[in-house]
Protein backbone atom coordinates (compact mmCIF):
# COMPACT_ATOMS: atom_id res chain seq x y z
CA UNK A 1 0.00 0.00 0.00
CA UNK A 2 1.34 3.46 -0.93
CA UNK A 3 2.08 6.23 1.54
CA UNK A 4 -0.82 8.41 0.40
CA UNK A 5 -3.36 5.68 0.74
CA UNK A 6 -2.22 4.91 4.25
CA UNK A 7 -2.37 8.60 5.11
CA UNK A 8 -5.90 8.86 3.77
CA UNK A 9 -6.97 5.76 5.75
CA UNK A 10 -5.55 7.20 8.98
CA UNK A 11 -7.20 10.57 8.50
CA UNK A 12 -10.59 9.00 7.75
CA UNK A 13 -10.74 7.30 11.21
CA UNK A 14 -12.67 8.81 14.14
CA UNK A 15 -10.80 11.33 16.28
CA UNK A 16 -9.57 10.35 19.79
CA UNK A 17 -11.92 11.21 22.70
CA UNK A 18 -11.13 14.37 24.58
CA UNK A 19 -9.67 14.17 28.03
CA UNK A 20 -11.49 16.37 30.50
CA UNK A 21 -9.05 18.02 32.85
CA UNK A 22 -10.26 19.05 36.30
CA UNK A 23 -10.35 22.73 37.05
CA UNK A 24 -7.13 24.29 38.21
CA UNK A 25 -6.78 24.26 42.01
CA UNK A 26 -9.24 21.42 42.64
CA UNK A 27 -8.38 17.77 43.55
CA UNK A 28 -10.04 14.92 41.72
CA UNK A 29 -12.92 13.39 43.60
CA UNK A 30 -12.04 10.38 45.80
CA UNK A 31 -14.30 7.34 45.73
CA UNK A 32 -15.90 6.70 49.07
CA UNK A 33 -14.64 3.66 51.16
CA UNK A 34 -16.91 0.68 51.17
CA UNK A 35 -17.40 -2.19 53.71
CA UNK A 36 -15.62 -4.61 51.36
CA UNK A 37 -12.33 -2.74 51.58
CA UNK A 38 -12.55 -2.76 55.37
CA UNK A 39 -13.11 -6.57 55.49
CA UNK A 40 -10.15 -7.12 53.21
CA UNK A 41 -7.93 -5.09 55.50
CA UNK A 42 -9.03 -7.08 58.54
CA UNK A 43 -8.38 -10.38 56.74
CA UNK A 44 -4.92 -9.17 55.76
CA UNK A 45 -4.13 -8.35 59.35
CA UNK A 46 -5.29 -11.83 60.56
CA UNK A 47 -3.15 -13.55 57.91
CA UNK A 48 -0.12 -11.54 58.90
CA UNK A 49 -0.65 -12.36 62.57
CA UNK A 50 -0.96 -16.10 61.71
CA UNK A 51 2.23 -15.97 59.69
CA UNK A 52 4.01 -14.29 62.55
CA UNK A 53 2.77 -16.99 64.98
CA UNK A 54 3.81 -19.82 62.59
CA UNK A 55 7.20 -18.23 62.17
CA UNK A 56 7.64 -18.09 65.95
CA UNK A 57 6.63 -21.81 66.28
CA UNK A 58 8.95 -22.82 63.47
CA UNK A 59 11.80 -20.92 65.04
CA UNK A 60 11.12 -22.62 68.39
CA UNK A 61 11.02 -26.09 66.72
CA UNK A 62 14.27 -25.46 64.93
CA UNK A 63 15.79 -24.45 68.22
CA UNK A 64 14.50 -27.63 69.89
CA UNK A 65 15.82 -29.74 67.00
CA UNK A 66 19.24 -28.21 67.41
CA UNK A 67 19.12 -28.91 71.13
CA UNK A 68 18.13 -32.57 70.49
CA UNK A 69 20.93 -33.03 67.99
CA UNK A 70 23.38 -31.65 70.50
CA UNK A 71 21.97 -33.93 73.20
CA UNK A 72 22.14 -36.99 70.91
CA UNK A 73 25.69 -36.19 69.98
CA UNK A 74 26.68 -35.81 73.61
CA UNK A 75 24.96 -39.09 74.55
CA UNK A 76 26.73 -40.91 71.72
CA UNK A 77 30.03 -39.47 72.85
CA UNK A 78 29.32 -40.71 76.37
CA UNK A 79 28.33 -44.19 75.07
CA UNK A 80 31.49 -44.37 73.00
CA UNK A 81 33.55 -43.38 75.97
CA UNK A 82 31.86 -45.97 78.20
CA UNK A 83 31.68 -48.93 75.77
CA UNK A 84 34.71 -48.10 73.69
CA UNK A 85 32.81 -49.40 70.65
CA UNK A 86 32.50 -47.92 67.22
CA UNK A 87 29.00 -47.11 65.97
CA UNK A 88 29.01 -50.05 63.53
CA UNK A 89 30.12 -52.42 66.25
CA UNK A 90 27.44 -51.20 68.64
CA UNK A 91 24.80 -51.52 65.94
CA UNK A 92 25.88 -55.06 65.16
CA UNK A 93 25.75 -55.95 68.87
CA UNK A 94 22.23 -54.63 69.26
CA UNK A 95 21.02 -56.47 66.16
CA UNK A 96 22.63 -59.68 67.36
CA UNK A 97 20.92 -59.47 70.75
CA UNK A 98 17.59 -58.79 69.10
CA UNK A 99 18.09 -61.68 66.71
CA UNK A 100 18.82 -64.06 69.60
CA UNK A 101 15.66 -63.02 71.36
CA UNK A 102 13.64 -63.54 68.18
CA UNK A 103 15.28 -66.94 67.65
CA UNK A 104 14.26 -68.06 71.11
CA UNK A 105 10.68 -66.89 70.55
CA UNK A 106 10.52 -68.64 67.17
CA UNK A 107 11.93 -71.84 68.66
CA UNK A 108 9.26 -71.84 71.36
CA UNK A 109 6.52 -71.35 68.79
CA UNK A 110 7.91 -74.10 66.55
CA UNK A 111 8.28 -76.47 69.51
CA UNK A 112 4.67 -75.91 70.57
CA UNK A 113 3.48 -76.47 67.00
CA UNK A 114 5.49 -79.69 66.72
CA UNK A 115 4.14 -81.05 69.99
CA UNK A 116 0.60 -80.26 68.94
CA UNK A 117 1.14 -81.87 65.52
CA UNK A 118 2.67 -84.99 67.11
CA UNK A 119 -0.26 -85.37 69.49
CA UNK A 120 -2.76 -85.07 66.66
CA UNK A 121 -0.73 -87.37 64.41
CA UNK A 122 -0.46 -90.05 67.10
CA UNK A 123 -4.20 -90.08 67.64
CA UNK A 124 -4.89 -90.25 63.91
CA UNK A 125 -2.31 -92.99 63.41
CA UNK A 126 -3.87 -95.08 66.18
CA UNK A 127 -7.29 -94.76 64.60
CA UNK A 128 -5.97 -95.80 61.18
CA UNK A 129 -4.01 -98.78 62.49
CA UNK A 130 -6.84 -100.04 64.69
CA UNK A 131 -9.27 -99.81 61.79
CA UNK A 132 -6.81 -101.56 59.46
CA UNK A 133 -6.18 -104.39 61.91
CA UNK A 134 -9.88 -104.85 62.45
CA UNK A 135 -10.44 -105.33 58.71
CA UNK A 136 -7.34 -107.52 58.36
CA UNK A 137 -8.14 -109.94 61.15
CA UNK A 138 -8.60 -113.52 59.97
CA UNK A 139 -10.29 -116.46 61.61
CA UNK A 140 -7.41 -118.90 61.53
CA UNK A 141 -4.89 -120.23 64.01
CA UNK A 142 -1.28 -120.38 62.89
CA UNK A 143 -0.47 -123.89 61.71
CA UNK A 144 2.38 -125.92 63.20
CA UNK A 145 3.33 -128.99 61.19
CA UNK A 146 6.28 -131.32 60.98
CA UNK A 147 6.85 -133.83 58.21
CA UNK A 148 6.16 -137.01 60.13
CA UNK A 149 4.59 -140.20 58.80
CA UNK A 150 3.12 -142.69 61.24
CA UNK A 151 3.56 -146.42 60.70
CA UNK A 152 1.25 -149.03 62.22
CA UNK A 153 3.77 -151.82 62.07
CA UNK A 154 7.49 -151.62 62.69
CA UNK A 155 7.95 -154.25 59.96
CA UNK A 156 6.99 -151.58 57.43
CA UNK A 157 10.20 -149.72 58.26
CA UNK A 158 12.14 -152.77 57.05
CA UNK A 159 10.25 -152.67 53.75
CA UNK A 160 10.96 -148.98 53.45
CA UNK A 161 14.67 -149.70 53.91
CA UNK A 162 14.63 -152.59 51.41
CA UNK A 163 17.33 -155.11 50.64
CA UNK A 164 20.73 -153.55 51.38
CA UNK A 165 18.96 -150.23 51.82
CA UNK A 166 18.14 -149.82 48.12
CA UNK A 167 14.57 -148.62 48.73
CA UNK A 168 15.49 -145.88 51.18
CA UNK A 169 18.41 -144.77 49.00
CA UNK A 170 16.12 -144.52 45.97
CA UNK A 171 13.50 -142.64 47.97
CA UNK A 172 16.02 -140.11 49.31
CA UNK A 173 17.53 -139.67 45.85
CA UNK A 174 14.31 -138.93 43.97
CA UNK A 175 12.71 -136.80 46.70
CA UNK A 176 15.78 -134.97 48.01
CA UNK A 177 14.87 -135.52 51.67
CA UNK A 178 16.54 -137.29 54.56
CA UNK A 179 14.66 -140.21 56.12
CA UNK A 180 15.00 -140.88 59.86
CA UNK A 181 13.65 -144.22 61.13
CA UNK A 182 15.03 -144.16 64.68
CA UNK A 183 11.87 -143.05 66.48
CA UNK A 184 9.40 -145.88 67.21
CA UNK A 185 6.15 -145.74 65.25
CA UNK A 186 7.27 -142.71 63.24
CA UNK A 187 9.23 -141.91 60.10
CA UNK A 188 10.65 -138.40 60.17
CA UNK A 189 11.37 -136.58 56.91
CA UNK A 190 13.93 -133.77 57.00
CA UNK A 191 14.55 -131.24 54.21
CA UNK A 192 15.08 -127.49 53.92
CA UNK A 193 12.70 -127.23 50.96
CA UNK A 194 9.12 -127.47 52.27
CA UNK A 195 7.75 -128.47 48.87
CA UNK A 196 10.15 -131.39 48.51
CA UNK A 197 9.33 -132.41 52.06
CA UNK A 198 5.60 -132.34 51.29
CA UNK A 199 6.10 -134.42 48.12
CA UNK A 200 8.08 -136.97 50.12
CA UNK A 201 5.43 -137.14 52.84
CA UNK A 202 2.53 -137.70 50.43
CA UNK A 203 4.53 -140.22 48.36
CA UNK A 204 5.58 -142.19 51.44
CA UNK A 205 2.00 -142.37 52.68
CA UNK A 206 0.88 -143.69 49.28
CA UNK A 207 3.66 -146.28 49.25
CA UNK A 208 2.83 -147.46 52.76
CA UNK A 209 -0.85 -147.76 51.83
CA UNK A 210 -0.03 -149.60 48.60
CA UNK A 211 2.53 -151.93 50.20
CA UNK A 212 4.53 -152.39 47.00
CA UNK A 213 7.74 -150.62 47.93
CA UNK A 214 10.50 -151.04 45.38
CA UNK A 215 12.73 -148.61 43.43
CA UNK A 216 10.63 -148.50 40.23
CA UNK A 217 7.41 -148.10 42.19
CA UNK A 218 8.98 -145.36 44.33
CA UNK A 219 10.01 -143.39 41.23
CA UNK A 220 6.52 -143.77 39.72
CA UNK A 221 4.70 -142.64 42.86
CA UNK A 222 7.03 -139.70 43.47
CA UNK A 223 6.63 -138.51 39.86
CA UNK A 224 2.85 -138.69 40.12
CA UNK A 225 2.83 -136.85 43.47
CA UNK A 226 5.04 -134.10 42.04
CA UNK A 227 2.51 -133.48 39.28
CA UNK A 228 -0.31 -133.42 41.82
CA UNK A 229 1.56 -131.01 44.09
CA UNK A 230 2.37 -128.71 41.15
CA UNK A 231 -1.32 -128.54 40.28
CA UNK A 232 -2.21 -127.90 43.90
CA UNK A 233 0.37 -125.09 44.18
CA UNK A 234 -0.82 -123.40 41.00
CA UNK A 235 -4.41 -123.59 42.21
CA UNK A 236 -3.40 -122.19 45.60
CA UNK A 237 -1.40 -119.39 43.95
CA UNK A 238 -4.36 -118.37 41.81
CA UNK A 239 -6.64 -118.59 44.81
CA UNK A 240 -4.35 -116.30 46.84
CA UNK A 241 -3.99 -113.74 44.03
CA UNK A 242 -7.73 -113.69 43.33
CA UNK A 243 -8.49 -113.35 47.05
CA UNK A 244 -6.71 -109.96 47.05
CA UNK A 245 -8.15 -109.06 43.59
CA UNK A 246 -4.95 -109.42 41.57
CA UNK A 247 -5.41 -111.00 38.15
CA UNK A 248 -3.39 -111.86 35.03
CA UNK A 249 -0.10 -112.45 36.82
CA UNK A 250 2.56 -114.47 34.93
CA UNK A 251 2.30 -118.22 35.49
CA UNK A 252 5.80 -118.33 37.01
CA UNK A 253 4.79 -115.85 39.70
CA UNK A 254 1.55 -117.75 40.36
CA UNK A 255 3.52 -120.97 40.84
CA UNK A 256 5.85 -119.30 43.35
CA UNK A 257 2.91 -117.87 45.28
CA UNK A 258 1.41 -121.35 45.43
CA UNK A 259 4.54 -122.59 47.22
CA UNK A 260 3.45 -120.42 50.15
CA UNK A 261 1.00 -123.22 51.02
CA UNK A 262 3.86 -125.39 52.26
CA UNK A 263 6.11 -122.62 53.57
CA UNK A 264 6.08 -121.49 57.20
CA UNK A 265 7.92 -118.57 58.77
CA UNK A 266 8.30 -119.00 62.54
CA UNK A 267 5.22 -121.22 62.51
CA UNK A 268 3.13 -118.73 60.52
CA UNK A 269 1.85 -120.07 57.21
CA UNK A 270 2.94 -117.89 54.30
CA UNK A 271 -0.43 -117.88 52.54
CA UNK A 272 -2.22 -116.84 55.72
CA UNK A 273 0.42 -114.20 56.47
CA UNK A 274 0.35 -112.77 52.92
CA UNK A 275 -3.44 -112.67 52.84
CA UNK A 276 -3.64 -110.94 56.21
CA UNK A 277 -0.85 -108.47 55.42
CA UNK A 278 -2.35 -107.54 52.04
CA UNK A 279 -5.72 -106.79 53.60
CA UNK A 280 -4.10 -104.56 56.21
CA UNK A 281 -1.98 -102.76 53.59
CA UNK A 282 -4.98 -102.10 51.33
CA UNK A 283 -6.94 -100.63 54.21
CA UNK A 284 -4.04 -98.38 55.20
CA UNK A 285 -3.61 -97.22 51.60
CA UNK A 286 -7.29 -96.22 51.43
CA UNK A 287 -7.00 -94.32 54.72
CA UNK A 288 -3.93 -92.24 53.78
CA UNK A 289 -4.73 -91.79 50.10
CA UNK A 290 -1.82 -93.83 48.72
CA UNK A 291 -1.78 -95.84 45.49
CA UNK A 292 -3.84 -98.89 46.46
CA UNK A 293 -2.76 -101.08 43.53
CA UNK A 294 0.95 -100.60 44.25
CA UNK A 295 0.42 -101.46 47.93
CA UNK A 296 -1.72 -104.46 46.94
CA UNK A 297 0.97 -105.93 44.66
CA UNK A 298 3.78 -104.99 47.05
CA UNK A 299 2.12 -106.85 49.92
CA UNK A 300 1.29 -109.86 47.76
CA UNK A 301 4.85 -110.25 46.43
CA UNK A 302 6.96 -108.98 49.33
CA UNK A 303 8.05 -112.46 50.57
CA UNK A 304 8.27 -114.25 47.22
CA UNK A 305 12.03 -114.64 47.66
CA UNK A 306 11.45 -117.04 50.56
CA UNK A 307 10.24 -119.77 48.19
CA UNK A 308 13.07 -119.39 45.65
CA UNK A 309 15.77 -121.87 46.62
CA UNK A 310 17.95 -121.86 43.52
CA UNK A 311 19.46 -118.38 44.11
CA UNK A 312 21.80 -116.98 46.73
CA UNK A 313 21.16 -113.95 48.90
CA UNK A 314 18.52 -112.76 51.32
CA UNK A 315 14.88 -113.34 50.45
CA UNK A 316 14.60 -109.61 49.69
CA UNK A 317 17.45 -109.65 47.16
CA UNK A 318 16.30 -112.91 45.58
CA UNK A 319 12.70 -111.67 45.32
CA UNK A 320 13.74 -108.40 43.65
CA UNK A 321 15.87 -110.24 41.06
CA UNK A 322 13.05 -112.66 40.31
CA UNK A 323 10.41 -109.95 39.85
CA UNK A 324 12.60 -107.89 37.52
CA UNK A 325 12.42 -110.75 35.00
CA UNK A 326 8.70 -110.14 34.48
CA UNK A 327 8.68 -106.35 34.09
CA UNK A 328 6.94 -105.74 37.38
CA UNK A 329 6.49 -101.96 37.96
CA UNK A 330 9.47 -100.35 39.66
CA UNK A 331 7.28 -98.90 42.43
CA UNK A 332 6.19 -102.44 43.37
CA UNK A 333 9.77 -103.73 43.27
CA UNK A 334 10.79 -100.90 45.59
CA UNK A 335 8.12 -102.01 48.07
CA UNK A 336 9.61 -105.52 48.03
CA UNK A 337 13.19 -104.22 48.33
CA UNK A 338 12.39 -101.91 51.27
CA UNK A 339 9.92 -103.92 53.36
CA UNK A 340 12.68 -104.86 55.86
CA UNK A 341 14.37 -101.40 55.67
CA UNK A 342 17.32 -102.87 53.77
CA UNK A 343 17.06 -99.68 51.70
CA UNK A 344 15.68 -96.25 52.65
CA UNK A 345 11.98 -95.85 51.93
CA UNK A 346 11.37 -94.30 48.51
CA UNK A 347 7.60 -93.83 48.72
CA UNK A 348 4.58 -93.85 51.00
CA UNK A 349 3.55 -97.18 49.50
CA UNK A 350 6.82 -98.79 50.63
CA UNK A 351 6.23 -97.58 54.18
CA UNK A 352 2.70 -98.99 54.16
CA UNK A 353 3.93 -102.42 53.00
CA UNK A 354 6.51 -102.37 55.81
CA UNK A 355 3.85 -101.43 58.39
CA UNK A 356 1.39 -104.07 57.18
CA UNK A 357 4.09 -106.76 57.30
CA UNK A 358 5.04 -105.74 60.84
CA UNK A 359 1.41 -105.77 62.00
CA UNK A 360 0.78 -109.26 60.62
CA UNK A 361 4.05 -110.74 61.85
CA UNK A 362 4.10 -109.21 65.32
CA UNK A 363 0.50 -109.64 66.43
CA UNK A 364 0.02 -112.05 69.37
CA UNK A 365 -0.15 -115.68 68.30
CA UNK A 366 0.96 -115.04 64.73
CA UNK A 367 4.39 -116.62 64.93
CA UNK A 368 6.14 -119.26 66.93
CA UNK A 369 9.79 -119.89 67.60
CA UNK A 370 11.72 -122.01 70.05
CA UNK A 371 12.03 -119.76 73.08
CA UNK A 372 15.41 -121.03 74.21
CA UNK A 373 16.93 -120.72 70.74
CA UNK A 374 15.50 -117.24 70.39
CA UNK A 375 16.97 -116.06 73.69
CA UNK A 376 20.33 -117.68 72.91
CA UNK A 377 20.62 -115.91 69.56
CA UNK A 378 19.54 -112.52 70.93
CA UNK A 379 21.94 -112.78 73.87
CA UNK A 380 24.80 -113.84 71.61
CA UNK A 381 24.30 -110.87 69.29
CA UNK A 382 24.20 -108.41 72.20
CA UNK A 383 27.31 -109.94 73.81
CA UNK A 384 29.28 -109.70 70.56
CA UNK A 385 28.42 -106.01 70.13
CA UNK A 386 29.07 -105.18 73.80
CA UNK A 387 32.53 -106.77 73.67
CA UNK A 388 34.04 -103.94 71.62
CA UNK A 389 35.90 -101.05 73.25
CA UNK A 390 33.89 -97.85 73.66
CA UNK A 391 30.45 -99.51 73.56
CA UNK A 392 28.13 -98.47 76.38
CA UNK A 393 25.11 -100.62 75.60
CA UNK A 394 23.87 -102.91 72.82
CA UNK A 395 20.32 -104.05 72.13
CA UNK A 396 19.16 -106.73 69.70
CA UNK A 397 15.75 -105.74 68.32
CA UNK A 398 13.27 -106.84 65.63
CA UNK A 399 13.71 -110.53 66.50
CA UNK A 400 17.45 -110.22 66.02
CA UNK A 401 17.28 -108.50 62.62
CA UNK A 402 18.91 -105.34 64.02
CA UNK A 403 21.44 -104.62 66.76
CA UNK A 404 21.48 -101.08 68.08
CA UNK A 405 24.83 -100.07 69.59
CA UNK A 406 25.24 -96.93 71.73
CA UNK A 407 28.87 -95.79 72.11
CA UNK A 408 30.61 -93.36 74.44
CA UNK A 409 31.32 -90.17 72.42
CA UNK A 410 34.44 -89.49 74.47
CA UNK A 411 36.03 -92.80 73.47
CA UNK A 412 34.93 -93.05 69.83
CA UNK A 413 34.75 -90.27 67.23
CA UNK A 414 32.59 -90.13 64.11
CA UNK A 415 35.10 -91.87 61.88
CA UNK A 416 35.61 -94.69 64.37
CA UNK A 417 31.86 -95.41 64.45
CA UNK A 418 31.94 -96.44 60.79
CA UNK A 419 34.75 -98.89 61.42
CA UNK A 420 33.05 -100.18 64.58
CA UNK A 421 29.88 -100.99 62.63
CA UNK A 422 31.90 -102.98 60.09
CA UNK A 423 33.82 -104.85 62.81
CA UNK A 424 30.63 -105.82 64.65
CA UNK A 425 29.04 -106.95 61.39
CA UNK A 426 32.03 -109.16 60.51
CA UNK A 427 32.16 -110.74 63.96
CA UNK A 428 28.42 -111.49 63.99
CA UNK A 429 28.71 -113.04 60.54
CA UNK A 430 31.58 -115.21 61.77
CA UNK A 431 30.17 -116.35 65.11
CA UNK A 432 26.37 -116.37 64.76
CA UNK A 433 25.46 -119.36 62.64
CA UNK A 434 21.68 -119.15 62.67
CA UNK A 435 19.99 -115.79 62.14
CA UNK A 436 16.95 -114.70 60.07
CA UNK A 437 17.83 -112.97 56.80
CA UNK A 438 20.08 -110.00 57.49
CA UNK A 439 21.25 -108.37 60.70
CA UNK A 440 21.53 -104.58 60.55
CA UNK A 441 24.19 -103.01 62.78
CA UNK A 442 23.24 -99.48 63.83
CA UNK A 443 25.94 -97.60 65.78
CA UNK A 444 24.73 -94.45 67.56
CA UNK A 445 27.04 -91.70 68.84
CA UNK A 446 25.53 -88.55 70.28
CA UNK A 447 26.26 -85.75 72.72
CA UNK A 448 23.60 -84.04 74.78
CA UNK A 449 23.34 -80.81 76.74
CA UNK A 450 20.46 -80.02 79.05
CA UNK A 451 19.40 -76.98 81.02
CA UNK A 452 16.35 -76.49 83.21
CA UNK A 453 14.84 -73.19 84.26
Amino acid sequence: MSFFRRLHKFSSQKPYPKVVQPPVGKKPPVAPKTDLSHAQAQAREIILEAKDEALKIRTALEQKELELKDLKASQLDKLKAISRLKPDEAKKMLLSAYEKRLTRDIAEIVSEAEERAKAEADEKAKEILVEAMRHGATDYVAEYTVSIVKVKDEDMKGRVIGRDGRNIRTFEKVTGVEVDLDEPGLIRLSCFDPVRREIARVALEKLLADGRIQPSRIEEIVKRVKEDIDRIMRREGEKLAHAVKVFNLPVEIIDKLGRFKYRFSYGQNMIAHTLEETRVGIKLAHEVGANVNIVRLGCLLHDIGKVIDDAEGTHVEVGVKFLRQFRVPEAVINCVAEHHEDKPFSSTESVLVYIADAISGSRPGARYEDHEGYLTRMTQIEDIASGFTGVDTAYAIQAGREVRVVVNPKDIDDDATVKLASDIRDKIKEEVKDFPGQIKVNVIRETRAEAVT
